[in-house]
């Protein structure tokens, strides 16, 4: 059978999922491998909750800043054409 260009070739995805046999990943093998060994511990679907963690920060604080910031841009950058010579 005569080889096709790689721009003839088309992968039909239909036909790759109606495999009887469909290998694991590298990574699934590698996972597998380790864990046969040494299996990992059980973890938590959600954290605990008595771990105190670092508080998250509020959108308005951000918001504050940042329209602060903008307002001394503007009165310096005013303060300077007032003050500049014409």
């Amino acid at each position: 059978m005569p080889e096709q260009d790689d721009d003839e070739r088309e992968f039909d995805i239909r036909w790759a999922d109606r495999a009887e046999h469909k290998e694991p990943s590298a990574r699934a093998r590698m996972l597998a491998a380790r864990w046969k060994e040494n299996p990992p511990e059980p973890q938590p679907f959600r954290p605990d909750p008595r771990r105190v963690g670092p508080r998250p920060r509020s959108p308005w604080r951000s918001t504050a800043l940042v329209l602060g910031c903008v307002a001394a841009v503007i009165l310096v950058l005013g303060y300077a054409r007032f003050q500049a010579p014409f």
